[in-house]
């Protein structure tokens, strides 16, 4: 349900909502984002991202690690900040026609 703005009497998406509305090229088989195998599982930085990656691209697998599906992927750049020291991440733009395509901006 969106919500509304009393001030101007209109209806204000939800977050979900305006996500939607944006569309993925994906580039099968050369995802723009990985994780990189470490002993010892992963680090604090990476599990925080299952709860912070905006577009919710990070989860846990049966095994309890981490894993990352760039499908959806908003390329903020959060990832590549929380992560930047621990070396566990590969993370560059996607290739030329490829990524994401924002509606509103």
């Amino acid at each position: 349900m969106a919500m509304t703005n009393k001030a101007a009497e209109t209806t204000v998406p939800r977050m979900e909502e305006r996500l939607y509305q944006n569309r993925y090229m994906v580039d099968e088989g050369n995802p723009h984002v990985r994780i990189l195998p470490r002993q010892g599982g992963d680090s604090p930085e990476l599990r925080a991202l299952v709860n912070i990656c905006p577009a919710g691209c990070y989860s846990l697998n049966e095994a309890g690690r981490v894993e990352v599906a760039a499908d959806g992927c908003m390329e903020c750049g959060t990832c590549r900040i929380v992560c930047q020291g621990t070396g566990e991440l590969d993370w560059s733009w996607p290739r030329g026609g490829y990524g994401v395509l924002f509606k509103f901006g």
